[in-house]
């Protein structure tokens, strides 16, 4: 019983913070006004700039409105069909440029070392765009809870190949960066999208829905 109620409760709070700001978007000062901006056309003002050398980001999670399991593959992986949507419940990326990579995160337990998806995105951004010199300093702030089935994880991983790109000056295009994704993981694609998509394969697959 007391399962069921803590599900309830989650589910209360997760609904409560459906987003409409559709994937993740640039945190500004408070003074300084500002609208969410997709993630595919998120526009950091002044990123070809070299002289740009920090960006923070709003990380998402998200709800699955429905999942259909259609079979096990080959490699161990489900082929799946599920309608996925961004929520306003996520966490806190900052990235400046550095001299030596440093990795940190305010919440106890998750890894910090080169297991951690955020750490697997930036050297997967860097391999793939020629940048493998180039160091940042990262800091997640966490308040989505870790293994609690929301997508936080791969939220994080696919805000900090957005943002690694962005400091580079944008080297890569967004169609390489959702190409790129899939290597990460199966939801990571999803969080490069417009904030809600079909998702069918391992979840890779993306089709962006318009919701009126």
């Amino acid at each position: 019983m007391l399962s069921r109620i803590t599900f309830l409760v989650l589910y209360y709070f997760v609904i409560c913070h459906v987003s409409n700001t559709e994937g993740f978007h640039q945190r500004l000062p408070p003074q300084t006004p500002h609208t969410p901006r997709r993630s595919t056309s998120l526009n950091c003002a002044g990123s070809k700039d070299p002289s740009l050398a920090s960006l923070t980001l709003f990380s998402p999670s998200k709800v699955n409105l429905f999942l259909r399991i259609i079979r096990k593959r080959d490699d161990g992986f489900h082929d799946l069909a599920s309608l996925f949507c961004a929520i306003g419940l996520g966490d806190t990326l900052n990235l400046e440029s550095a001299d030596t990579d440093v990795f940190t995160c305010n919440m106890p337990g998750v890894p910090v070392d080169s297991s951690n998806l955020v750490v697997r995105a930036l050297n997967l951004v860097r391999e793939k765009t020629g940048n493998e010199g180039k160091k940042f300093k990262i800091n997640l702030h966490k308040e989505c809870p870790a293994q609690a089935g929301l997508g936080g994880g791969s939220g994080n991983a696919a805000t900090a190949m957005f943002a690694v790109n962005e400091l580079l000056g944008r080297p890569a295009t967004m169609d390489q960066l959702v190409e790129w994704s899939g290597e990460l993981g199966s939801d990571i694609t999803f969080f490069l999208s417009k904030g809600t998509a079909y998702c069918t394969g391992r979840g890779e697959v993306m089709e962006d829905v318009e919701i009126e």
